[in-house]
This record gives structure tokens, C-alpha cells and sequence, in this order.
């Protein structure tokens, strides 16, 4: 995980250097809507929850920009009337195409590391996988005083489940709005 925050920084510092003065920082949240896929996953139902977390724009070009996030996302499933909640801190790197003024089409590599899991109160972090892998799609709009509105469907890309003689493989489905406000 160091190596991966080391890397992220460098890497919004790298482009900090080519547009400082464009550079947006700002905050957002929004509601998620989460599930599983893959094997067994007959009966198994979505929950709901919340994202929050801070977000940095890099104007590339014109019509191009960079969009690193940290965010908190509440995931899970219901299973017999049973949710699994899964808390996760994820680092979005989205690349962002202006359609028009304001709109933009975006998508990009997600990496989130599992905080907690629980059945109800029971703990159960030890029945899943600490690092998932994933990729956004989403669109998004921005208005001219900073605030901005997105639609974004994170498909995962790794098998959450680290129990032992399992052969189900499963991976978060989590879509998700949100509001956000660029402070400057």
C-alpha cells in the first residue's frame, strides 16, 4: 500500500508542475448501490450506502483531464435477509473527455483496500480479500461555480473472497451518484 501511495502522489505532483494554476481540488458523496457477480450468486441482493471523499482535477488539455480520488465506499450485498457490508478506502485514477462545456464522459483504474466487513455485527473481514481491483465508467457534469454531478458504475476485476477449499469467485458491482463542490 506505501508503494502505491508514494506512486499516486508522485504522480498528481508530476502533473501539478504542468497546470498548477488550473488544478481543482474539492470534495464529494453520494449514494452507492452495491451487489456481487459471478458464481453462486442466486438470491443475493443489492444495499445501499454511501461514498464520500476528496477529489483533485488536472486539466491536461482542453478537452482531457486527470482526476485522482480518495475515497470511502460502503459496498456489500444482502444474503437471506442477511447484509454483508463492506467498507473500503478507494484511489480512483479517472481519465475525464469533455463532450461539451460542463459534460464529460470518464473512466479508470481503481484500486480499494478493505477497512471492515461485517454480518450484522459480527465481524467477518478475514472471509475476504484486503485488495480489490476494479474500473470506473461513469459520466459527469460540472458547472461553472464548482459544484459538479456524477453517475459512475465501478465493475470489479478481482475475486473478493479469500476462503479457503471455495471455489465461488465474486466481485463488487457497485453503482454509484454522487455531488461534489471544486473549492478552488
Amino acid at each position: 500500500m506505501k508503494k502505491f501511495l508514494v506512486l499516486a502522489v508522485v504522480t498528481v505532483l508530476g502533473f501539478a508542475n504542468v497546470n498548477a494554476q488550473e488544478i481543482k481540488f474539492g470534495a464529494k458523496g453520494g449514494l452507492n448501490f452495491a451487489s456481487v457477480s459471478g458464481d453462486n450468486t442466486k438470491g443475493i441482493g443489492a444495499v445501499t450506502s454511501f461514498n464520500f471523499g476528496v477529489i483533485s482535477e488536472i486539466p491536461i488539455s482542453d478537452k482531457f483531464s486527470f482526476q485522482p480520488e480518495l475515497m470511502y465506499s460502503g459496498q456489500g450485498y444482502d444474503f437471506n435477509d442477511k447484509t454483508i457490508a463492506l467498507s473500503y478506502l478507494n484511489f480512483p485514477l479517472m481519465g475525464k473527455y469533455y463532450v461539451t462545456k460542463g459534460f464529460s464522459v470518464e473512466a479508470g483504474p481503481q484500486v480499494g483496500f478493505l477497512f471492515s466487513a461485517k454480518n450484522d455485527k459480527t465481524d467477518v473481514k478475514d472471509y475476504f480479500n484486503t485488495v480489490d481491483f476494479g474500473v470506473n465508467f461513469g459520466l459527469g457534469y460540472k458547472l461553472g461555480n464548482g459544484l459538479n454531478f456524477g453517475a459512475r458504475y465501478n465493475l470489479g476485476l478481482t475475486d473478493i473472497n479469500n476462503v479457503a477449499k471455495s471455489s465461488s469467485k465474486n466481485k463488487n458491482s457497485v453503482f454509484q451518484v454522487s455531488v461534489g463542490y471544486f473549492f478552488f
